[in-house]
């Protein structure tokens, strides 16, 4: 990263090289002969062109660089079981559907097919493996910080800034949850690489007055439109890039107003061909008004549930606390360059787009109404890039104005926010001990589980995490194994009487039962008197394992 930013100072600038490779001049930063000389006895930060076969080495290295460091600052993930019960609901769906089983038929769930459909091609690949589906995370948030490092560099940023950004998010996605591979995480590359495309194209109808492309649109579309299929909260970022792609070039006249009724009509259709494809299939399949029920109307109902404004508040309060130093990073971008260096038109660009996509996020965060810590991932996409504007702000302007000192100065800020990140999580990980120094409860029930029944039998796990069906490789006695809704205050998003579907579990007398006595009152009174009555009638403990909260007991047929 050093390398890329640092400047030389004293050497005329024909193009800066923050500037696209394939955009035209811009006068608002284009020096003069003179200009560059007193940039660089002021020390401009900004840099010289790149050496012959500096571009391509770049493009090779950052994706290799991202990957890395996703690794890297992820591997703790690797370690426990579980990170976010939700991750096992979709891991089961995946299981299901490499065994024929389809998701929402097999396994319910309130959200779309695009999740499990990405984990099924991951685990199809890698194996059925909990490591499997952690891997095929890393790998979507590196694609994710690829796609904000060409954003970036559409906006005009250096290769140093573009890359930081990418950087940041990496380090960040392994809090709030990010560890496990959920759905902001999966949706993230999609989103990513439509808003690069959008500010590519908005910077095209800026600098040459070019209208869209498309090619742009069409593959924008069909972008969106997978991270529909995985959750519809994508709804408000899609928006933004059509109109990143579009609306300059409407401005300035390069776009008529029936092309753009066209186009808009054309990226709507695309938006939805990927859902209408899975439509179309589960139709085939027979199984089209459990696709219904499970993508469109079961959100309906949760959505119903809303959290109170207090209640919310908080939430997004405590969010805001767990991210930040990228928050106060973000805040340093507006702040102008320093007097005497070059206009970096450049960073008012990505600081615009950054803005308008933190706005774009946070309808996508509200839109649930729940407020879960996860959801604030939606976040970490243009606080990246704000916060890499910001850290370069702080570096040029403040901490070492000499150009040379300017992008070691800038890439140490990178480091220290990432390994802060990273520290955030890794901390109480350790503390815990969980899968390092201390057994893995989770792996121990679902051990405990193979031991005491045949594989492949159906077992009823009440209220503890489902993806002890996979660990065990035992059966489902539901397809509504997520917690919550089957014994859970969510009962009613399913739009069934759900204490009428554990009656027919219980009356199905699974091979085993497992309980979490911590989580015990968690479930509805109707479901606890149930449970306890067949426990008492058919069951014996064939073995207990000790959660944080208190024991896990699994329950044998007698």
């Amino acid at each position: 990263m050093l390398r890329l930013l640092r400047a030389r100072a004293g050497r005329r600038v024909r193009r800066p090289s923050f500037q696209p490779p394939d955009a035209a001049p811009m006068s608002i930063v284009r020096p003069t002969a003179g200009a560059a000389a007193e940039d660089a006895r002021a020390g401009s930060a900004v840099a010289a062109p790149p050496a012959p076969g500096a571009a391509p080495a770049a493009a090779v290295a950052t994706p290799l660089i991202l990957l890395a460091a996703a690794l890297a600052l992820r591997a703790l993930g690797f370690v426990p079981a579980v990170i976010d019960t939700d991750e096992g609901l979709y891991i089961l769906q995946a299981r299901a559907w490499l065994r024929g089983g389809w998701p929402l038929v097999a396994v319910w769930d309130m959200h779309p097919v695009g999740g499990p459909a990405l984990l099924t091609l991951a685990m199809a690949v890698l194996g059925e493996g909990v490591g499997a589906v952690r891997l095929f995370g890393a790998v979507a948030v590196a694609l994710t910080g690829w796609a904000l490092h060409g954003a970036a560099r559409a906006a005009g940023a250096p290769h140093g800034v573009a890359l930081g950004a990418g950087l940041l998010y990496v380090a960040h996605s392994v809090l709030l949850g990010g560890l496990a591979t959920n759905t902001e995480v999966l949706l993230a590359p999609f989103v990513a690489a439509a808003m690069a495309l959008g500010v590519r194209g908005a910077a095209r109808a800026l600098e040459r007055g070019a209208a869209p492309r498309w090619r742009d649109l069409v593959a924008t579309g069909l972008l969106v439109g997978a991270a529909l299929t995985v959750k519809p909260v994508a709804v408000p970022e899609g928006s933004l890039a059509f109109l990143l792609l579009t609306a300059p070039a409407w401005r300035r006249g390069a776009l008529p107003w029936r092309r753009g009724l066209a186009m808009a009509a054309a990226y709507a259709a695309l938006c939805a061909a990927p859902t209408a494809l899975f439509a179309l299939a589960y139709a085939l399949h027979g199984a089209f008004w459990e696709f219904l029920d499970g993508s469109f109307l079961a959100p309906l109902r949760y959505g119903g549930e809303r959290l109170d404004p207090g209640t919310a508040a908080w939430q997004v309060g405590t969010a805001m606390l767990g991210l930040a130093w990228l928050f106060v990073m973000a805040a340093l971008a507006p702040l102008p360059a320093r007097r005497g260096a070059a206009e970096e038109g450049w960073a008012r660009r990505l600081g615009a787009v950054g803005a308008l996509w933190f706005v774009a996020a946070s309808l996508a965060v509200a839109m649930p109404g729940m407020f879960f810590e996860h959801y604030f991932l939606l976040w970490l996409p243009p606080l990246a890039l704000l916060a890499a504007c910001g850290a370069w702000r702080l570096a040029t302007c403040c901490i070492a104005p000499p150009p040379r000192r300017a992008g070691l100065a800038f890439a140490l800020v990178i480091a220290a926010l990432s390994v802060d990140a990273w520290l955030g999580d890794a901390v109480p990980r350790m503390q815990r001990g969980v899968g390092l120094r201390e057994p893995d409860p989770v792996r121990g029930v679902a051990a405990a589980l193979a031991a005491a029944v045949p594989r492949g039998a159906p077992v009823l796990v009440a209220n503890y995490h489902p993806v002890v069906h996979a660990l065990a490789d035992v059966g489902l006695a539901t397809r509504y194994v997520f917690p919550a809704q089957l014994t859970g205050r969510y009962g009613a998003v399913a739009g069934i009487d759900m204490d009428a579907e554990v009656a027919r579990v219980l009356a199905s007398r699974p091979a085993a039962i497992v309980v979490d006595r911590g989580w015990w009152t968690a479930m509805r009174p109707t479901v606890r008197a149930m449970l306890e009555e067949a426990l008492a009638q058919d069951y014996a403990i064939a073995a207990t394992v000790m959660e944080e909260r208190g024991p896990v007991e699994i329950w044998r047929r007698r």
